[in-house]
């Protein structure tokens, strides 16, 4: 067993199947970048600060160039390491919102902020290095700034690919064989994608992808308990705001700089956000979307209902991203003026007096806006 986790978290594994799928580095190919007639790219990655790579401490620095003989490969996972990514989860889980179910988008949220703040604080804790380069050929810059174990990208699709279906297989009427396929499906491309791009161990996204089935596993019988409590207890909204808060300003402390920390207090924020949001609409009767159409099979979807959603989607994240902006530059700054430093200080903006509370403010409206002020909307513009 003990040879066997020493396989799993080499990088020699995760070198092979790289090059299983036509990725190699530069020096491989010459050190040239290839022929470009047989379709190989070279590009520069990061040159960036990072995790230890072995048993050295401190920061790392990595340079590399590579070469791709497989595109298909090459954008499939690229395609699929975004769908871990930021992007994915600030138009995927506010579409759930505005166009599936309410219920569905709560329970969606709520264990995507519980996983990844297990997974992001677990990698801090446990402090295992990222694969190493060479042999491994790394596509990717920011991450490479964090440790490797556990692959919070395969936390996050096992958890969202299975808790929509596990939300939604009772509600919507569709073969739960295809659901399954497809929650398959979509978090093995996410995991392969970590693998493909040089950012995780073999271990490292096992091991995520089991801790996010355990917590799911765990915290599905307690799902109808906890969504009551978050719509109906008076103690909600200020127990949903502090409670992540305080958990961001006592994120585990490195001898560097980690992105860790931020992306941590951006989920939070927004988790905390939309949670607040969610008991305002229970409370106060907020307009509810109509889905009884959807409930009745996928054949039923129609161009009209398909064109409202789309209507909501882009309003929505018209809204949204507006929020974050306007909220950004409001909270930078006020955190400017008070801690004397220019907006566009980078390093004090790392600094954990002004990163917390920064993100955390901005994505908490981003999330209240998504599930108070953007049905609001939609309700004044008629696509409710």
């Amino acid at each position: 067993m003990a040879r066997l986790l020493r396989a799993l978290r080499s990088s020699q594994p995760v070198a092979r199947f790289q090059r299983c799928c036509g990725l190699f580095s530069a020096a491989e190919e010459g050190g040239s970048g290839g022929d470009p007639a047989e379709g190989a790219r070279e590009r520069g990655v990061s040159a960036g600060r990072g995790p230890p790579s072995g048993v050295r401490s401190g920061p790392q620095a990595c340079g590399q160039k590579y070469v791709v003989k497989n595109y298909f490969y090459y954008y499939l996972f690229k395609f699929s390491a975004a769908l871990g990514e930021e992007i994915f989860y600030i138009t995927f889980l506010p579409f759930t919102y505005w166009n599936i179910d309410h219920s569905v988008s709560r329970r969606m949220i709520i264990i995507w902020s519980i996983v990844m703040y297990i997974g992001q604080v677990s990698k801090d804790i446990l402090k295992w290095p990222r694969p190493l380069s060479p042999p491994v050929v790394k596509l990717e810059m920011r991450t490479d700034a964090e440790y490797g174990m556990p692959s919070t990208h395969a936390m996050a699709a096992t958890a969202i690919s299975f808790s929509f279906l596990i939300a939604t297989m009772n509600q919507y009427k569709y073969p739960f064989e295809l659901g399954l396929v497809a929650a398959f499906v979509f978090s093995t491309l996410v995991c392969l994608s970590r693998l493909y791009t040089g950012m995780h161990t073999v271990l490292d996204v096992i091991g995520g992808a089991l801790i996010s089935a355990v917590l799911l596993v765990l915290l599905y019988p307690a799902w109808d308990m906890i969504d009551h409590l978050l719509l109906t207890s008076p103690f909600c909204p200020l127990l949903c705001v502090v409670v992540p808060f305080v958990l961001c300003y006592n994120y585990p402390k490195l001898d560097y700089y980690s992105p860790t920390r931020g992306d941590t207090t951006t989920i939070l924020g927004a988790g905390a956000g939309a949670t607040v949001g969610f008991w305002l609409n229970n409370q106060y009767a907020a307009p509810a979307y109509t889905t009884r159409n959807f409930q009745l099979g996928f054949p039923l979807i129609t161009g009209k209902i398909v064109m409202v959603m789309l209507a909501r989607f882009f309003v929505g994240i018209f809204v949204v991203l507006l929020t974050r902006q306007l909220m950004k530059s409001v909270v930078l700054g006020m955190l400017g003026y008070r801690y004397k430093f220019p907006i566009g200080d980078l390093e004090a903006r790392r600094r954990l007096e002004v990163e917390v509370p920064y993100k955390f403010i901005t994505y908490s409206s981003v999330g209240f806006s998504a599930t108070v002020i953007v049905p609001l909307l939609h309700k004044q513009l008629g696509l409710m």
